[in-house]
Parts: structure tokens; C-alpha cells; sequence
């Protein structure tokens, strides 16, 4: 069973070890003959077979195509009688003697069709051909075996239906035919088999619905329709076969609910309907007295589980795994003293787990995963002491482990406890559950030292995953569990990661295991030199050492590691060069990010043709030119080297890396023009080639790239015209500031136009032509300058009556651009889709004042109604989440062109969206936001839309609300701003310009205003929600992951509550696990109140963020309903005595 965990930590639990019997899902099917019959070895009878079998028989070996056994040969040899030939009965008397009653040629590996002359074997009673090769159809002729008592033909590739002139052999006692290629319907003619008791059609392609006739074989003994495509309901008619011992209809697309009258069925010891689409509530099945085997895991069932259940005494395994139930496990289940497995995983249960489960003492595997579940393990539990399988992770188990659980449940072979809240010590006794194989505690609460004694006398051990936890490791003895480790000869998978272990690695790691495949100790604070021994472990598929604090350089002994797939060394200190001897490795991804690496990118590296995934040697201090051998690099999907000191141009082969996705050389010292061949890589997403010195003019080609959505080109030396097409289309997907010698592209860059120049002397033609569209341009302007000005006086009238009624500090535009050093790239702290923004120091009551100068692109369209828009709203808005303007600036720059900017107090803390995907502040710390400063920016940006969705006398609606437009000054309190396309209801609605059409950013804007729809508050509402879901999941509604049907607001729907905790941001999950500074009795009381308190706001994030607008809150609810939530928080960790404030 795979159990690579850390890699996604999906739960163990969706392969749960369910001990079944084999006829389960596939009966053994046994019939004795009905008579008398002579086997090979057996005298003839003197009067020999008829022709008529001989020929049957001969015709049947000549289908056969292949036989490498050589069964068949003597077959058609004159000298040995048909009675004598492999596999061939004939009777001893009766009717039958003489003639061929059996044929038998089961497991020969034999290949063909099977012969329609088989139906001239007048007297043949058993027909076995199991697990051959046989194909093609099945003879209709077979129903001419009057006789034919048996037929099994399971397991070959027969195809076609089941022929229905089966139903004329009306002595069938058993049919097996599972194990083939059979489609269409069960044939409901084969209802008239009264003497049949054995039914076996599984593992075929049969659909359409089960036959309610079948109700009419009243001797039934076993039905077995498992693992086809069956549909519609379980006809109760079933119920009616009282003679019946199994009944398998396991993974089919069955539906409905379970009929009531299955109860019925006395004598049934296996009832198996398990991987269905069954819904509503478990039935009453009391009358099942026999039962052994009841599986209905994995359908749609609702409701609780039954307590009758308890009373069916015989039961030794209970499958209800993957339904939908609910409520608590009834402690009568305590009393099936024979029950040996029990799985209820993947539920709703909640509650306890039942102390009387601990009666159970057969019990060999538990199963009670992926559910509610709450409070510790039982103390019962210890009784179990057959107990092999626990299988309890992905639930609310709180409390500690027994401090003698190994030593009472020594067979243990499972223990997965992961993804729940237990706390303390990871008991030593479970070094003495010797049978130990699995041991996994992911994501808990667990602390001290790791047990010396792990693995020193568990040999089977292959696989222990303790990532998640608070696990110390200080000195070289706690270390003392890598050489216990060292016995584990199976070892396959150690996980360690995202712990407290600290010092230097110990070269015992490499003693572990040979066979071991996967590595994993990131996030820890392992110091020292990454130990040479590392090498030992040939087997080593992925090593993850990652966010340590190594020194020194990277061991060349990872050469003998010729299995290596994923290596990541990032977010370390390691120094030196890369080893030009990872080549030997058969890397698919490579990440040395975020080191102090240094000298040249070795050009082997790029001779791993295995590399499809990612090379990350990003924020080093590499150095060289880019070898050109990097464009062997054919299948790489992301290739990141920025913010290092690679040198002169790039190579042209890079066109040859035809899967890369992401392309990443910004922050280097490269030089030259972009390389042609970049139009190669059709599927490029990003490209970023950002400060560094290359020049020259920006490919056309590059605009030819199908699904290029992000381009940087910054901080450059590119001259020339700005392509405009593809992606230079979209302003928001490029960034070309820095590049003084650009020009043309679309309007909205806000670049000069460029200047033709051309030595041509133009045809009389064209300058006729040019003369006559001169003329009409002219005469066109005159008329829409006139209306131009006309309009022009009544929006200034409007301008400076409406909004420079209040007395402002008055600002010209030189004073702004001594302000921001003639608004020089080094000032520019943002861009928007209407205008940049620049820092600037201006002069306020004889002080010198830090501001944000928004300067408009008024080559945008709609850019000076969204100015105007901007000017009425915040003149007419004050509140202390909201951002505050200081004056304006409507005058013309030194070239003679309209200049408009507006002044804004500055808020220090940059804006939500670089804390929340960077973690950046203004100064360039690197910190995440906490839980409670999330709480309070959620509740500062719902207040402001409250103030302003109540603004008397009329209503404002932002109509463009998204992370990067809310800003957080030194204190963290968050304030709205950018109100370029705020609207105030009932006036605005009317306008149906460019810029009144525009209703906010893509993932963010309401749904119903791509119908068209008029702007209204539920559409700030809509947005504030999504806001929400993203400060706490740490996605964006744009990722790549959320297709066209899933988005974000599905997304986490789909995961709450049950997943909440695989979905909110990783920063949260990290301060969760670290709980508050000093950890005590009640740390797990504070990580309930951290959770409840997270899922609380994701469905209020849920709520607002509904498709309907009518189901939208009013912002005002939802800001009640977060601080309620914000309050409750703050007052439990005050009683548990953890800091509440920020």
C-alpha cells in the first residue's frame, strides 16, 4: 500500500486494509457432477463415443489458436478414444454412456474462440473453461445443452451478451462467467433456471438494470453481479430468496435506496453492496441472523447508524466507510464479540469514540478516519489486544496516548493517529509493538523528545511520518532515534519535517535502510554541514532539506544517488559552487533557491534530461554567463535563476526548452537583445526578465505567444515601439517602467508616440488621398472640439463646485515633480489600471509630509471620469478606513499636456495583497500576517463599506475592491482606497460610458455584472467576500488551480467543514501548530478556539460571496457577524491566558 504522504499528506485512510474474504468479490465456485463419468485415465466404456461428440470436439480444437501446454494435441489422434482425451469425460451409463458428459480444460493458457459445435455435445453436464484466453462470443448453440448442469467460462475475454437460449438448459445449477468482456443486459429469461443456485456474472461490462424476474430463482444460493456498470435500483425481489448465502453487487452505478426486504434474507452470511450510488438512511436488516460480511462503504447512505446493528452477533467484519453518516457511534456495537474489522471512515460521525468498542476482542483493524469525531482514545481501547490496524487521523481526538499503548496493543501494525490534537509525548512503549510497520502522527500536537528506542526492534518499520508537531531535538542524544532507525532494513518513507529538531545532522542518517525512498527534515533548524553520508542512501527518490540553516557546501557524495527525483535546498545558508556531479542524478525537480551559492551554473546541470519540473537556483550569488547548453533542457516546466549575478546574453537555445511555463531571469546583470527563439516556447504562461541591462527592441513574436499572461520587462534598456498584439494588449499583464527609450503600444501604457521617419517620396495618389481625409478629419475635429469644449466647461463648472468647495492645500505640477524627482522609476510604488502611483515628499504647514501621488493616464480611456469619480467620492467620504486625500492637481506639465494627479495621505505598510502573497512591508521585511490581524483588517475594510453603503444622502458603492486596494499604515489598520470607478447610487447609473461599464477586477467583480447588470451594493458585497476567502486561504480567485467550474468561492465550500484545515493559508496552519509563546495545558483549547474561529469567517466569506445577489448579506451583517467572531476569540485566549491583540 503507497503511503507518500508529506508530498500532499493525503489521508491513509481512502485506502483503508479491509481484511475481506475472498468471496467478497468473486465467489469459488464448486459444483459436483450429476452422474457418473469416465475421466481420462478411466477404462472406455465398449461402446465408445459417437461421431457426432468426436466431431464437436474436433471442431472446438480447431478455434483453438494457441495451446503451449499442448493439451489438445492427442486430440483427433484415431488411435486414443474420445473418452481419453485431455480434459473429456464420457458416462459410464444411462442414456449418457459412452458420450461425452465434461469437458475440463481449465488454466491451460488456451487461446480462441469457443465453437458453436460445442451444442452438439448432446449429453454434456459440465463445461469448465476457466482462465484460458478464450475470446469472441458465446455460442447461442449452448443452449441446446439440455443436459448442462455447469458452465463456467470465468475469467477468459469473452464478449457479446449472454445469450438468452441459456434459459433452455433448464438443469443449470451454476453459471460462472465473471472475469470477461460481457456488455449488455442480464438476460431476464435466465429467470426460468428453477434449479440454478449459483449466478455468478461479475467483473464484466454489463449495464441496464438488475432483471426484478430474477426474483423467480428460488434456489439461489449466490448472487455475484459485482464490478459492472449496472444501474437503477436493487429490486426487492431479492428479498425473496430465502435460500440465499451471498449476495455481492459491489461497485456498480447502482441507486435508490436498499430495500427493507433484504432483511429478509435469513441464511445470508456475505451481503456486499459496497461502491454504489445507494442513498437514504441504513434500512431495518434485523432479520440478517447470519451475516458475517455486511459492506455498504462507499455509497450516498444519510441518517445514523442503526444500534440494531449490535445485535447482529455473527458479524466479523462491518464496512460503512465513505457515506454520509452522521451522529455518534452506538456504543451497542460493543457487543459483536466476533467482529474482527470495523470501518466507518470518511463520515460525519461525531462524538466520542465509544468505550465499549474496547469488548471487542477479536478486533483486528479500526477504522474511524476522516470524521467529527472529538475527545481522547478510550482507555478501552487497550484491550484490543488483536488489534493490528488504528487507523483515527483527520478527526478532533484530543488528550494524550496512553503511556503503555504499545505494550497493550503489541500487534499493532498500523498506527495512524494524524491531523487531530493530541498532545504531550509520543510514548517509548511503542517500541514495543514489534509488528510495527506504518507510523504516522502528522499534524498534532505532540512534543519532547522522539523515542530512542523507534525502530530498534521493528524490523518491518517502513514507513514513520511525525512532520507537523513540536518534536525537539537539542543534543547529539536526542538524535538517538536515527541509529534505532538504522534495524529498520524495510525502511522507505522518514518524515520529520516542520518540527523543532535543531543541531547538526547526524552522520547515522546514513546508516538507515538502503531501500529508503523518501527524505523529508525542511523546516526544522538543523545547522552544520549537510552530512556526506547522505550518499549512502542509493535508493533516495526525494530529499527535502529545505527552510534549515546549513552551512557550508552541497556534499558531491549525492552522485551515488541514481534514483534522486526531487532534491530542495532552498532557504538555507550553503555556500560554495553547485556540484557539476548532480548530473548523475535523475532529477525531475531541483530547488537551491534562497542560498549563498556562487560561481558559475555548472553546464551538466542542463544534461538532466529528466528535468521536467522546475529548476529554482533564484536570490544567489551565482555568477558566469547562462551555458547554452540549458536548451537541452526539453521537458523543464519552470526555470528560475533571478536575483543573482548571471552575465551577458541570453542563449538563443533557450528556444529549444519548447514545455517551458515560467520563465524567470529578472534581478541578474544580463545584457543584449531578447532572443528570437523565445517565440518558440508556445507554452509560456510568465516571463520575466526584469532589471537587468538588455536592449535593443521588444520581439513582435513575443505577442504571438498564445497564453502568455504575464510579462515583465522592467528597469531595462529596451528602445523602440511596443508590439500591440497578444499580450501587449492587456496593460495589467505588462510592466515595461524603467525602459526610457520605449514608445507607441496601446494608449493605456502612456508612452510617446513613435516617430516614422522615411525617405520615400509619396505618390500623387497618396497625397491626394491623404489631402481629402485631411479635410474630413479637420472638419470632423472642429465640430468635436467644439462639443468637446462645451462639455469640457460643465464638467470643470461641476469640478470646482463639487469638489473644491472645501479648502485644500493648493499643489502645482512642479511641486509635484520636485516632490516624486520628476516622478523617476525609483519613486513609483504602484500601478493601476487609470494611473501610477509615486512617493514623494511635499511641504505641508512649513513640514515636509511623506505622499502618494496618483498621477492619471489620461490617454486611458475613461481615466478623467474616473479622476472626477475619485474626487467626489473622497470628498465627500470620511472615515478612518478609508484612505485620505489631501488636495488635488488639475493644471498642465512642462510639455504643455493636461496633467491631473491627486494626493493621498501615505499608508507605510504597502497593501494587503503584498502581505498577503509576499509577506513584504514597506521597508522590505519579510513577515506574515497573524490570525487576530487578519480578524481586525477584515473587520476595518467591512466597516468602511458599511460607512459607505449608509452614506447619506446617498449611497457609494466602490465597485472595485480587491487586496491591492487596501492599504495598511504603521499600525495595521487597513484602509480602502482607489475610488476610480466608485459610483454613487441612483446618479450614476444612467451613464453608459467605456468607464461606467467597467465594474471591477477580473475574479473579484460580481457575476451578474458580466450579465450586464447595473452596479449595486451587493456587488461590493460579492467582492468583500472573496476579499475574505483569500486573506484566508492565502489563494487568489485567479490561481491557476480554480478552472472555469471551481472557483475559489466552490472551492472552499466544498472543504468546510471537514478540510478546513488543508485549505487556509500556510501561515495559519504554521501558527496554529506553534499555538501561543509558551505552550500548556490549555494549547489545545486555543487551537479549537483558532479553528472555529477560521471556519467561522470562511463561511461568512461563503456567504457573501453567493452567486445570487438576493442571498448576499448586507455588509452590515457581515460585519457583525465578524466582530461577534473577532470578540469570541479574544475573550477565550484572555481566559486561557494567551495574548488576544496583535
Amino acid at each position: 500500500m503507497p503511503l507518500h504522504l508529506p508530498s500532499s499528506q493525503a489521508p491513509i485512510s481512502a485506502m483503508l486494509l479491509l481484511r475481506r474474504p475472498p468471496f467478497l468479490l468473486a465467489f469459488v465456485l464448486l459444483a459436483s457432477s450429476a452422474g457418473s463419468v469416465v475421466p481420462a485415465s478411466s477404462p472406455v466404456p465398449s461402446t465408445g463415443s459417437s461421431d457426432t461428440d468426436r466431431l464437436a470436439l474436433i471442431s472446438f480444437r480447431s478455434l483453438v489458436r494457441s495451446d503451449p501446454s499442448r493439451a489438445l494435441a492427442p486430440w483427433g489422434n484415431l488411435s486414443v478414444p474420445v473418452c481419453r482425451w485431455r480434459g473429456v469425460a464420457c458416462g459410464l451409463r444411462g442414456r449418457g454412456r459412452g458420450r461425452v458428459v465434461e469437458l475440463a480444460l481449465g488454466e491451460l493458457n488456451l487461446a480462441g474462440t469457443i465453437s458453436p459445435a460445442l451444442g452438439n455435445l448432446t449429453y454434456l453436464r459440465h463445461l469448465r473453461l476457466p482462465s484460458n484466453r478464450f475470446h469472441g462470443v458465446l455460442p447461442p448453440e449452448l443452449g441446446n445443452l439440455h443436459d448442462l448442469q455447469t458452465l463456467n467460462l470465468s475469467y477468459n475475454s469473452i464478449q457479446g451478451r449472454i445469450p438468452p437460449s441459456l434459459s433452455n438448459c433448464s438443469r443449470l445449477v451454476s453459471i460462472s462467467l465473471y472475469g470477461n468482456k460481457l456488455q449488455g443486459e442480464i438476460p431476464s429469461e435466465l429467470s426460468s433456471l428453477h434449479s440454478l443456485q449459483i449466478l455468478s456474472l461479475g467483473e464484466n461490462l454489463l449495464s441496464g438494470a438488475i432483471p426484478t424476474s430474477i426474483g423467480g430463482l428460488v434456489n439461489l444460493r449466490r448472487l455475484a453481479l459485482h464490478r459492472n456498470n449496472l444501474t437503477g435500483g436493487i429490486p426487492s425481489e431479492i428479498g425473496s430468496l430465502v435460500n440465499l448465502v451471498a449476495l455481492a453487487l459491489v461497485s456498480n452505478q447502482l441507486s435508490g435506496t436498499i430495500p427493507a426486504s433484504l432483511g429478509n434474507l435469513s441464511a445470508v452470511t456475505t451481503l456486499n453492496l459496497e461502491d454504489n450510488k445507494l442513498g437514504g438512511s441504513i434500512p431495518p436488516l434485523q432479520g440478517l441472523s447470519s451475516v458475517k460480511h455486511l459492506h455498504l462503504g462507499q455509497n450516498k447512505l444519510e441518517g445514523t447508524i442503526p444500534p440494531w446493528i449490535g445485535n447482529l452477533s455473527t458479524l466479523i467484519s462491518l464496512d460503512l466507510q465513505k457515506n454520509g453518516l452522521v451522529g455518534q457511534i452506538p456504543e451497542t456495537l460493543g457487543n459483536l464479540q466476533q467482529l474482527e474489522v470495523l470501518s466507518l471512515a470518511e463520515n460525519s460521525l461525531s462524538g466520542s469514540i465509544p468505550g465499549a468498542l474496547g469488548n471487542l476482542h477479536a478486533l483486528t483493524g479500526l477504522y474511524v478516519a476522516i470524521n467529527k469525531l472529538e475527545g481522547p482514545l478510550p482507555s478501552s481501547l487497550l484491550n484490543l489486544s488483536s488489534l493490528e490496524m488504528l487507523y483515527v487521523e483527520y478527526n478532533n481526538l484530543t488528550g494524550v496516548f496512553p503511556h503503555n499503548i504499545g505494550s497493550k496493543l503489541s500487534k499493532l501494525n498500523y498506527f495512524l493517529v494524524s491531523y487531530n490534537e493530541f498532545h504531550d509525548v509520543l510514548p517509548s512503549s511503542l517500541c514495543n509493538a514489534s509488528q510495527l510497520q506504518v507510523i504516522q502522527t502528522v499534524y498534532n500536537f505532540l512534543s519532547g523528545t522522539i523515542p530512542q528506542c523507534l525502530g530498534a526492534h521493528q524490523k518491518d518499520l517502513y514507513s514513520v511520518h511525525l512532520l507537523g508537531n513540536q518534536f525537539e531535538a537539542t543534543n547529539e542524544a536526542d538524535w538517538g532515534f536515527l541509529t534505532s532507525l538504522t534495524n529498520c532494513s524495510n525502511m522507505r518513507e522518514l518524515a520529520l519535517n516542520s518540527n523543532k529538531l535543531q543541531g547538526a545532522l547526524p552522520n547515522s542518517i546514513g546508516n538507515i535502510s538502503t531501500r529508503l525512498e523518501y527524505l523529508d527534515i525542511s523546516h526544522n533548524n538543523i545547522t552544520g554541514t549537510l552530512t556526506e553520508g547522505i550518499g549512502n542512501l542509493i535508493n533516495l527518490e526525494k530529499f527535502y532539506m529545505d527552510r534549515n540553516t546549513l552551512i557550508g557546501s552541497i556534499p558531491v557524495t549525492l552522485d551515488n544517488l541514481t534514483q534522486l527525483t526531487i532534491l530542495t535546498l532552498s532557504s538555507n545558508a550553503i555556500n560554495g559552487a553547485i556540484p557539476s556531479v548532480l548530473n548523475k542524478c535523475p532529477l525531475e525537480a531541483l530547488d537551491l533557491s534562497y542560498n549563498n551559492l556562487s560561481g558559475p551554473i555548472p553546464k551538466e546541470l542542463f544534461s538532466i534530461s529528466t528535468l521536467s519540473s522546475f529548476i529554482n537556483l533564484a536570490q544567489n550569488s551565482l555568477s558566469g554567463t547562462l551555458p547554452s547548453e540549458v536548451g537541452d533542457l526539453k521537458n523543464l516546466n519552470q526555470l528560475d535563476f533571478s536575483n543573482n549575478r548571471i552575465s551577458g546574453e541570453i542563449p538563443a537555445s533557450i528556444g529549444e526548452c519548447r514545455s517551458l511555463e515560467y520563465l524567470n531571469t529578472s534581478g541578474n546583470l544580463l545584457q543584449g537583445t531578447i532572443p528570437l527563439s523565445l517565440g518558440n516556447l508556445r507554452g509560456l504562461l510568465v516571463l520575466d526578465l526584469s532589471n537587468n541591462s538588455l536592449s535593443g527592441m521588444i520581439p513582435e513574436i513575443l505577442g504571438s505567444l498564445p497564453g502568455l499572461s504575464s510579462l515583465n520587462l522592467s528597469f531595462n534598456k529596451f528602445q523602440g515601439g511596443v508590439p500591440q498584439e497578444g499580450v501587449f494588449l492587456n496593460a495589467t499583464a505588462i510592466l515595461i517602467t524603467g525602459n526610457n527609450g520605449l514608445c507607441g503600444g496601446i494608449p493605456q501604457l502612456k508612452l510617446p508616440p513613435c516617430l516614422n521617419h522615411t525617405t520615400k517620396k509619396p505618390s500623387r495618389k497618396l497625397v491626394m488621398i491623404v489631402s481629402i481625409c485631411s479635410a474630413c478629419v479637420f472638419i470632423t475635429l472642429v465640430f468635436a472640439l467644439s462639443a468637446f469644449y462645451r462639455k469640457n466647461e460643465k464638467v470643470k463648472a461641476n469640478l470646482q463646485s463639487s469638489v473644491i468647495c472645501e479648502q485644500h492645500m493648493r499643489i502645482s505640477y512642479a511641486e509635484l515633480a520636485n516632490a516624486t524627482n520628476g516622478f523617476s522609476p525609483e519613486n513609483l510604488i504602484g500601478a493601476g489600471s487609470f494611473g501610477s502611483v509615486y512617493k514623494g515628499r511635499v511641504r505641508v504647514n512649513e513640514q515636509h509630509v511623506t505622499v502618494a501621488v496618483k498621477v492619471i493616464n489620461l490617454m486611458q480611456r475613461g481615466a478623467s471620469q474616473s479622476f472626477i469619480a475619485e474626487c467626489k467620492t473622497l470628498k465627500c467620504a470620511r472615515h478612518r478606513n478609508l484612505v485620505k486625500i489631501l488636495t488635488i492637481c488639475s493644471s498642465i506639465d512642462f510639455q504643455g499636456h493636461d496633467f491631473k494627479a491627486l494626493v493621498y495621505e501615505f499608508i507605510p505598510n504597502g497593501n494587503l495583497d503584498q502581505r498577503l502573497h509576499q509577506h513584504i512591508m514597506e521597508d522590505g521585511e519579510q513577515k506574515a500576517l497573524y490570525l487576530i490581524e487578519r480578524l481586525h483588517i477584515a473587520i476595518d475594510v467591512a466597516s468602511s463599506l458599511d460607512y459607505l453603503h449608509q452614506h447619506k444622502p446617498t449611497p457609494i458603492i466602490h465597485c472595485d475592491l480587491k487586496p491591492s486596494n487596501v492599504l495598511l499604515d504603521s499600525d495595521m489598520v487597513a484602509h480602502v482606497g482607489d475610488f476610480g470607478l466608485a459610483r454613487f447610487l441612483y446618479q450614476d447609473l444612467e451613464k453608459s460610458s467605456g468607464w461606467a461599464s467597467m465594474r471591477g477586477s477580473i475574479g473579484y467583480a460580481a457575476p451578474e455584472y458580466g450579465l450586464g447588470n447595473e452596479v449595486s451594493t451587493h456587488g461590493d458585497v460579492y467582492s468583500y467576500g472573496i476579499l475574505l476567502l483569500e486573506m484566508f486561504t492565502g489563494k487568489r480567485p485567479t490561481d491557476n488551480e480554480f478552472g472555469e467550474s471551481i472557483g475559489l468561492h466552490k472551492y472552499v465550500q466544498m472543504s468546510l467543514p471537514d478540510s478546513m484545515a488543508s485549505i487556509i493559508d500556510h501561515q495559519l496552519q504554521t501558527e496554529m501548530m506553534e499555538g501561543d509563546q509558551v505552550r500548556n495545558s490549555n494549547s489545545n483549547s486555543i487551537r479549537e478556539a483558532r479553528t472555529a474561529c477560521i471556519t467561522s469567517v470562511l463561511q461568512v466569506g461563503i456567504w457573501c460571496s453567493a452567486e445570487m445577489p438576493t442571498d448576499r448579506p448586507p455588509i452590515g451583517d457581515a460585519l457583525r457577524e465578524l466582530q461577534a467572531i473577532r470578540d469570541k476569540l479574544q475573550s477565550h485566549m484572555s481566559v486561557q491566558g494567551a495574548s488576544p491583540n496583535r
